[in-house]
């Protein structure tokens, strides 16, 4: 088969499913300011799927695009290595030098909506979401900061700072993990925190009840500014629990984090 027919079955297989699932996911996108819905699907080597949506913040520059979710998602829940991807919209400059970026893959494009890794061969057939909840959700503070700490050493890619956070995002739903993933471009990485709260949208998860979060290496670490935004924004009324080691998680709320935050209440969409 050559290469141009072996796209053209990609783009009509798994890859085309995947596409109608992803453009089903747009309505999820947290998109207040440009008011432009953008949703992305990783498929992975098994079949399952992962999705992101789009998650803006008032800090524009702060912004979650939907690839970059799914990626991180994908990370944080330890899956297996992604073959192919598909967009709601065409793909944009920024999300080709995404793929990039990712370790140990090329990339090819086979429509205007996706993309699959030179590798891969024949994708395989579409699968169910993977479920990105804990089986067992912790609910002892103590219990909760240990298995951040074990997300942080097990799953965190921090191959520039060395310096592994692990997050769990209590909802409604289950317990979602968030690890910081980090790449060679420095826009690109995301933190653990904001690495859950795009999970939690994509998925649907509902509102954030509680965030525990462990860095291993330092027992006094806060969530940096950027996630503190976010954790406004999007978690108004959780409580960010810090795990300090032997001392007992120390709790603070997202405004407490971010004293007179800004939440974009007076912007208009652009």
């Amino acid at each position: 088969m050559t290469a141009a027919a072996s796209d053209d079955a990609m783009a009509s297989g798994p890859l085309s499913a995947l596409g109608e699932e992803v453009r089903a996911l747009t309505d999820r996108s947290h998109v207040p300011f440009s008011e432009e819905p953008r949703a992305a699907g990783v498929l992975l080597a098994d079949g399952r799927w992962v999705p992101g949506v789009r998650v803006e913040s008032a800090s524009f520059s702060l912004v979650i695009p939907a690839l970059l979710n799914a990626v991180t998602t994908a990370v944080a829940c330890d899956a297996p290595a992604p073959l192919g991807v598909a967009l709601s919209r065409p793909a944009r400059p920024d999300e080709k030098a995404l793929l990039d970026l990712l370790p140990q893959a090329h990339w090819r494009q086979t429509s205007e909506r996706s993309f699959a890794r030179d590798e891969a061969g024949a994708l395989p057939a579409l699968q169910s979401a993977l479920d990105p909840y804990l089986d067992a959700e912790p609910s002892a503070p103590d219990d909760a900061a240990a298995e951040a700490r074990r997300l942080a050493v097990a799953h965190a890619h921090v191959p520039l700072s060395e310096f592994p956070v692990g997050c769990l995002l209590h909802t409604p739903a289950g317990a979602v993990p968030g690890v910081n993933v980090e790449y060679e471009d420095w826009t690109r990485t995301l933190c653990a925190e904001r690495n859950a709260l795009g999970t939690a949208l994509s998925y649907a998860s509902g509102e954030a009840q509680a965030m525990h979060l462990a860095c291993p290496r330092a027992a006094r670490s806060t969530p940096c500014g950027a996630c503190r935004q976010l954790l406004l924004e999007l978690a108004p009324r959780a409580t960010v629990w810090m795990d300090r080691r032997g001392k007992g998680p120390e709790s603070a709320s997202p405004t407490d984090l971010l004293p007179g935050g800004f939440t974009g209440g007076f912007l208009s969409s652009v």
